[in-house]
């Protein structure tokens, strides 16, 4: 993991959009494109970001987590100057998913912080923004909450920030790419950004369907005696070659089952799954454990674990 470090003196520094733990809970899906070409590379020279993406996407772990609510902050004080808040929360190839053209960033908040500088905040949820147009807005003030809403395939926020309408990227605001760690951002204070990593892990009586996963009502509280053991674990940043290894453990401290997946591509978001089927007589009572490594050439790059009570 890297920790973008905040700029020393710019005209305008940024408090992070979102009110979730990067750390821990919510992660960067993708990040501005600095490739002119028609491939793309982030501001780390890496994969997380698309061609021709012009902002950063700040998302949720969940469907489940958009029903919560997480709140979308302003990340400077300024005014607002347009407001979108009737699109429905209906990610793009489900059914009943909108046509977005010239509407792609859903419902949204723009605000102009003066000296040229605006910022735009996309895919928020419908009905639940706070301000309108002309509104003043402090640094830290409630905007709505995250949404599924325009052409977005995840719950997420992206925010973009433009100086006198140009894109600027916010973790490379002098767009001298140096592939690792920007020297200078914007923001106020470090951001973590690895180049991947696990979004979730859990335990399921069989494999889930990945819909479920991307839902967040996969993970089994506790399982019978007599349901099969799995545990899956879901990534994103996937790249070829990464390899994401699933480990179940008795209760006892036993090794039952260990798979390796190797991806054959890169992935933005992707589930591997390994488990054993229940043994004649049930799986004997207690907590077993579970372990979902990813290997990046050959390293340990991110590792969760989790706990299930068979009962």
């Amino acid at each position: 993991m890297s920790l973008a470090a905040p700029a020393v003196a710019r005209d305008i520094l940024l408090g992070l959009p979102i009110d979730c733990d990067l750390d821990n809970v919510c992660y960067i899906q993708q990040f501005v494109d600095h490739d002119p070409t028609d491939a793309a590379s982030d501001f780390a020279c890496g994969t997380l970001t698309y061609d021709g993406h012009t902002g950063t996407d700040f998302a949720l772990p969940s469907r489940a987590m958009v029903d919560t609510g997480v709140n979308v902050i302003a990340t400077a004080r300024g005014t607002v100057r347009g407001v979108r808040d009737e699109m429905p929360d209906i990610l793009q190839g489900q059914p009943g998913a909108p046509d977005t053209t010239n509407r792609e960033c859903g419902n949204g908040v723009v605000i102009r912080h003066g000296d040229g500088w605006e910022t735009q905040y996309c895919h928020m949820r419908r009905g639940s923004i706070t301000v309108l147009p002309g509104d003043r807005v402090a640094m830290g003030q409630v905007l709505g909450q995250v949404g599924m809403s325009g052409e977005s395939e995840f719950p997420h926020l992206e925010l973009s920030l433009r100086e006198n309408g140009a894109v600027v990227d916010p973790f490379d605001p002098d767009g001298a790419i140096t592939c690792g760690v920007s020297d200078e951002t914007l923001w106020t204070v470090p951001v973590a950004t690895p180049a991947g990593g696990i979004i979730s892990i859990g335990f399921s009586p069989g494999i889930p369907a990945y819909d479920r996963i991307k839902a967040g009502d996969a993970a089994a509280e506790t399982l019978a005696p007599t349901d099969d053991l799995v545990l899956w674990g879901y990534g994103f940043g996937g790249r070829t070659r990464d390899v994401m290894i699933t480990t179940i453990t008795t209760p006892d401290g036993t090794e039952i089952e260990t798979r390796s997946d190797l991806l054959e591509r890169p992935q933005a978001q992707y589930f591997r799954a390994g488990g054993r089927r229940a043994p004649d007589g049930g799986w004997p009572v207690g907590v077993y454990g579970g372990t979902v490594t990813i290997l990046r050439d050959g390293v340990a790059f991110d590792v969760r674990t989790a706990k299930i009570s068979v009962r």
